[in-house]
């Protein structure tokens, strides 16, 4: 029986190299001649697999997500837009994880208006650049030995950036007070990562800073607020990232960052007070972040007694929750559970806490952002250049203008 012949699908037969010889007319090319071109090829795919490796991995993390939680009551009523309060023109800032790299962000592009910082877990200026598979591999999981390399590029892109008119001096930022903290249990974003951000700062000139290096920690927010039953172990990293640390020397007593930070950036403070459920307010966010992707529509502030209605001159502090902390993950609990409010009743703080949600965007698309972060990777901005770094950012433009409503104006 005949053997049926196979199909050739259009392979086209590569001349044999040892065919021609010297002298010989000009022959065609053969397998060894596009050997070089055919290995550039192989590399490139070589370094988008391992891009498109460490997507799908993240994607795979990103759609594991608990349900969030109901929402309370007060988040159905309409909200209204943020009161016009009596403000010191200096303003400060803190963030956990995606919110601490916020953080970083907002204080280097308002360095002349930001008068201090609390970094819990961040990632060093710049350092995405403009890419979510950086930011996740390369940030986040810094390694070793790259800390003074990504600091370097931090300070130069900030001197380009403020030649350019785009961000603040960052000379303004030597002054300022800074907050920084790493847990060693903290696998999520690698101890060298804010090692970065401390020599950046430090590269800057400043001198008011405080590294907290010794707790072990995991990826989360310490505090000693709400039911000790709905936090997190100290040495765990799990949702919703607020973690109970016991204070060593004081039995029954628990870490409180928020005291941490703010004594920070104010010095000595008033012994906290209790929250009022009065000062504590929902205002209609999507007012000052219209069209600005990864912005909830509603967001929370806490105004103490002191400063309502303007009374007295108050100082704001903005606090930035991290990835899976916004309003649809965890309603109101960061807002309301990370200690700060206690602290700012008495201590003529207002507390505005703007609020990111996650994008429907599809996998691959620019704005894909399930897990509600903040943008420090550039998903919100238009083009793949270096606007989500500057003043005219989409949120960070979104959180000035809350500032300013709400009277410290950051430009």
């Amino acid at each position: 029986m005949r053997r049926p012949r196979r199909l050739k699908l259009g392979r086209k037969k590569m001349p044999r190299c040892n065919k021609y010889h010297a002298g010989a007319p000009p022959r065609p090319l053969c397998w060894r001649d596009r050997l070089p071109s055919q290995i550039a090829k192989v590399n490139a795919m070589r370094i988008l697999s391992l891009h498109c490796s460490a997507a799908l991995s993240l994607l795979a993390s990103l759609t594991a997500l608990a349900a969030p939680p109901a929402l309370r009551a007060q988040d159905e009523a309409a909200p209204g837009p943020l009161p016009a309060l009596s403000l010191s023109p200096q303003v400060t800032v803190s963030g956990l994880s995606s919110g601490a790299a916020m953080a970083v962000q907002l204080h280097f592009a308002f360095s002349d208006r930001i008068a201090g910082a609390g970094i819990v877990a961040g990632a060093p200026y710049g350092c995405a650049q403009a890419s979510a598979a950086i930011a996740v591999n390369f940030c986040m999981g810094m390694s070793d030995g790259a800390e003074a390399r990504n600091a370097a590029a931090s300070v130069q892109k900030a001197a380009a950036l403020a030649a350019a008119g785009r961000i603040a001096d960052p000379a303004g930022i030597a002054g300022d007070a800074l907050y920084l903290f790493h847990g060693t249990e903290d696998d999520t974003v690698h101890r060298p990562a804010m090692d970065a951000v401390e020599d950046a700062y430090t590269a800057l000139g400043i001198e008011r800073l405080t590294f907290v290096t010794h707790v072990a920690s995991g990826h989360g927010f310490l505090t000693d607020e709400g039911p000790a039953a709905d936090k997190i172990p100290c040495p765990d990293t799990d949702p919703p990232f607020l973690n109970r640390c016991p204070l060593p020397g004081d039995p029954g007593a628990f870490r409180d960052q928020a005291r941490e930070i703010l004594s920070v950036m104010y010095g000595d403070l008033a012994p906290e007070a209790e929250a009022r459920e009065a000062g504590f307010a929902v205002f209609d966010q999507s007012a000052y972040a219209a069209g600005v992707e990864g912005m909830d529509d509603r967001a929370f502030l806490y105004v103490p007694e002191a400063c309502e209605g303007g009374a007295e001159t108050c100082r704001l502090h903005i606090a930035l929750h991290g990835c899976r902390q916004g309003r649809a993950f965890l309603g109101q609990e960061y807002a309301r559970q990370t200690g700060y409010n206690e602290w700012a009743e008495s201590n003529r703080i207002v507390v505005l806490y703007p609020q990111a949600k996650a994008t429907d965007a599809g996998f691959g698309a620019r704005a894909f952002n399930p897990k509600g972060c903040w943008d420090w990777w550039g998903y919100s901005q238009a083009g793949f250049g270096d606007d989500y770094l500057t003043r005219e950012a989409p949120q960070m433009a979104a959180i000035a203008r809350m500032a300013a409503a709400l009277g410290a104006p950051l430009r």
